[in-house]
């Protein structure tokens, strides 16, 4: 007798086909960062990455410190003005009421500080305290500069908003020392002295020498260039 083989179905389900489901390429997945790991990385000398924000944040800054470097060049003064009290329509009445010759802007003193370091301007490291205003002269005509301010600042009755200090010359001029930067003598002033002190040689000389240095100094400066003046004039009529 022959002995039929019979199969039986398996109690185990068919495997599934397998499906292939196709991928967004457009979703990213990224490892997520716990705040143990980012907190270990930080003890271990690692550093956040830069982002947008901070990244705006450190370019300002440079263009800060490179405009004050810029509006250093043929300046005569750099003032330090107590801002803190302005209104933003204050400082704006207050810029229109300077002179072209002169820049007036807001910065953060370790940035000022930053753009002077290792200059003659550093002299004005004593201003680098709260709020300041800076006014940078490019005349030597520097009271005419000064005088709107002053003016305006007893218009708007802003006594506490004053000069701080400031730098002329390399010499740092505080609060009680900066009336003489207000008061020096202007150009025709100078020329004015200089034909006194040809009138009256003898006389004029002992004066001028006994004047500060500086004075000396703006009076041969002035008699150079009145010689210059003629004598170009003069060769321009033959």
């Amino acid at each position: 007798m022959e002995t039929a083989l019979c199969s039986f179905p398996s109690s185990k389900p068919p495997p599934s086909p397998i499906q292939f489901r196709p991928s967004n390429p457009f979703s990213l997945s990224f490892p997520t960062t716990t705040a143990s790991t980012s907190t270990s990385s930080l003890r271990r000398g690692g550093r956040r990455p830069l982002t947008i924000k901070s990244a705006i944040s450190r370019n300002k800054k440079e263009e800060t410190v490179d405009t004050v470097k810029t509006q250093l060049e043929n300046c005569y003064l750099l003032a330090a003005i107590r801002y803190k009290g302005f209104t933003v329509k204050q400082f704006q009445e207050l810029r229109q009421s300077l002179p072209e010759n002169s820049k007036l802007i807001v910065a953060k003193n370790t940035l000022v500080y930053k753009a002077i370091e290792g200059t003659p301007w550093e002299a004005l490291k004593p201003c680098m305290t709260g709020m300041n205003a800076w006014l940078f002269v490019h005349t030597e005509e520097i009271p005419n500069v000064l005088k709107p301010y002053r003016s305006f600042q007893k218009e708007k009755k802003l006594e506490d908003n004053d000069f701080s200090g400031g730098v002329f010359e390399g010499k740092f001029y505080g609060p009680d020392e900066f009336k003489q930067l207000e008061t020096m003598p202007s150009r025709a002033e100078i020329y004015a002295k200089l034909l006194g002190s040809l009138q009256s040689p003898a006389i004029g000389l002992v004066t001028t020498l006994q004047a500060p240095a500086r004075d000396v100094v703006m009076v041969l400066k002035a008699y150079v260039q009145k010689l210059e003046e003629e004598q170009g004039g003069g060769g321009g009529g033959q």
